[in-house]
């Protein structure tokens, strides 16, 4: 059987067996790839990969300058490459078992403030379809944490806007519910006044966000929508959709919010990966402190010697 072959049907094990979205199978399979390549250019077969040459591939990404957490990223998904092959009888024995994932730094995710977030908001010119459409879409993301892609698969059967909730289909096509705030609710029907007027493509009517060609909006049309209202306001910060919910989690907790109930509200299947936002909370609270604190002649207060 071919390397592109095995491929083929460790993707088909990837979506009807591990039941992971089309986005998480396509970051495994853009990672495998570098692997395969490397496998054929030493005209390896899977069959005979040694722990050795592991190591060897591990190098090279090393050489090649590949940031810590991708060649992380890379090793995870080459090892669960090779547990499918060796649970489907390809292989006997697996040359991955003992290979390690390099342990990387915490690196904290952008969080942008309410003042900013109010400025974005702004910079969009709401008075057009495609201004009140960006509008409802940055909201939504915000208040109620969606991931990009949730968005963007946002139906009209998922608003129950009577009860104050939406439903979100996250990774692995789990459901859940997730409250909506009244902003977000009347930016989306200041949009629907506009979207009922829209010629919609053959089976995109039920999709909430539509594109100016009427299909679904797309997770890189909103990318560029974002970066070009943050420029607009000059931000600095480096900024994409998924920094909206960022920031909601991290508002939440610096308002006292459960982290069980973030969790729930974000999707995130274990609380470790939830966890991150009470380190942001933390550096926010030791900021804070730092601005304030009478002892940093930074806060403006006067010194002993200043007295």
């Amino acid at each position: 059987m071919t390397h592109n072959s095995l491929i083929d049907r460790y993707k088909r094990y990837l979506l009807l067996e591990k039941n992971l979205s089309r986005n998480t199978i396509n970051a495994y399979l853009t990672d495998l790839r570098k692997f395969n390549a490397f496998v054929e250019a030493r005209q390896l077969t899977y069959q005979n990969i040694t722990y050795n040459h592991l190591e060897e591939f591990v190098a090279e990404l090393h050489d090649l300058n590949i940031v810590p957490r991708s060649v992380a990223r890379i090793i995870s998904g080459v090892k669960s490459f090779f547990r499918f092959l060796v649970l489907n009888d390809y292989i006997s024995d697996d040359p991955a078992e003992l290979l390690e994932i390099p342990k990387i730094g915490l690196k904290l995710p952008v969080v942008l403030s309410l003042e900013e977030i109010d400025a974005i908001l702004g910079a969009i010119d709401v008075s057009t379809v495609e201004g009140t459409r960006n509008y409802a879409i940055i909201e939504t993301l915000y208040s109620c944490g969606l991931r990009v892609s949730e968005l963007t698969n946002l139906k009209f059967s998922d608003l129950f806007f009577d009860e104050g909730f939406i439903r979100v289909e996250g990774k692995g096509s789990k459901q859940r519910l997730v409250p909506i705030s009244d902003i977000a609710i009347q930016k989306i029907n200041d949009y629907l006044l506009y979207r009922k007027q829209m010629k919609v493509k053959k089976g995109n009517e039920d999709v909430v966000f539509l594109s100016s060609r009427g299909s679904a909006i797309s997770r890189i049309t909103v990318y560029h929508y974002i970066q070009q209202y943050a420029d607009a306001v000059n931000l600095k910060k480096k900024i994409g959709p998924h920094v909206f919910r960022h920031s909601f989690a991290t508002h939440l907790l610096e308002r006292g919010a459960n982290i069980r109930v973030i969790q729930e509200m974000l999707g995130h299947e274990k609380i470790t990966t939830t966890e991150i936002y009470t380190h942001i909370d933390r550096n926010f609270l030791r900021q804070e402190i730092i601005e304030h604190h009478p002892r940093n002649k930074k806060s403006g207060n006067p010194t002993p010697t200043q007295r």
